[in-house]
């Protein structure tokens, strides 16, 4: 493993993690947006996002690397999806957005996911925020052995 390698991988996971919350922070934002996007010329309430995070593939250096036992590491956003859970019917007749009946689909948004996946983004940035400290730590006494 090289000097840098764990700087790098901390700093992987912070991108990471900070576009998690940016689409965390997306997705509470529009939990009331009854009109995001026209599909067959209906209009569609706003659709929860989603994030897939996968292993960073590896560049040509790193099979070398692995070669030597030394594994690469790092994360990267694979894709970001739409959430094909159903939306929110709820009825509000004096909506303006409501059906026939009375009827307003909502998004499908639950705060209380959202929070609950905010606070998990937000202990792992934090983590990797103390790792990156730490390694760094770990460079500046290994530069003051040397002198």
């Amino acid at each position: 493993m090289g000097m840098f390698d764990g700087l790098n991988i901390s700093a992987s996971a912070l991108t990471a993690q900070r576009l998690r919350m940016d689409v965390i922070s997306s997705n509470m934002a529009n939990m009331d947006t009854t009109r995001s996007k026209r599909v067959n010329g209906e209009w569609q309430p706003y659709r929860r996002k989603e994030i897939h995070l996968e292993q960073a593939k590896p560049e040509f250096r790193s099979f070398l690397q692995q070669a030597e036992n030394h594994s690469p590491g790092g994360v990267k956003v694979k894709r970001i999806t739409d959430d094909p859970t159903p939306f929110k019917e709820v009825y509000q007749p004096d909506n303006p957005h409501a059906d026939k009946n009375g009827y307003v689909k909502m998004p499908n948004v639950d705060p209380l996911k959202e929070m609950v996946d905010l606070m998990s983004a937000t202990r792992s940035y934090e983590a990797n925020v103390t790792v990156l400290n730490a390694n760094k730590n770990m460079l500046l006494k290994a530069l003051d052995i040397g002198k």
